[in-house]
């Protein structure tokens, strides 16, 4: 019922930015926390950054003062400002969203199908 589709992935070098979007649709009654996730080959899916509502934001400690979350309540949508890239950083990202549907009556945890950033050396 609530589907998520990222955008923005792509290449860069170290020291380059991306900006990264998700919009959120179907039959969408209110999203509460969407967010952003990421998986490196070989290793575990692990938390980015994550957005309320209300406009709290959390990070994770190796993206603090480098990433930005933010979104946009009328269009549904969260975007992940991605700047200083480090090699690190490279990963498929992914966008998640906590979101009752269906006039309020389901509720949904959505993920994004993900997209690649790559930054190179």
């Amino acid at each position: 019922q609530v589907q998520l589709v990222e955008s923005g992935g792509g290449l860069v070098q170290a020291g380059g930015s991306l900006r990264l979007s998700c919009a959120a649709s179907g039959n969408i009654f209110s999203i509460n926390t969407m967010g952003w996730y990421r998986q490196a080959p070989g290793k575990q899916r692990e938390l980015v950054a994550t957005i309320t509502s209300g406009g709290s934001t959390n990070y994770a400690d190796s993206v603090k003062g480098r990433f930005a979350i933010s979104r946009d309540n009328a269009k549904n949508t969260v975007y992940l400002q991605m700047n200083s890239l480090k090699p690190e950083d490279t990963a498929v990202y992914y966008c998640n969203a906590a979101a009752y549907y269906s006039g309020g009556r389901y509720y949904s945890n959505s993920w994004g199908r993900g997209t690649q950033v790559t930054v190179s050396s």
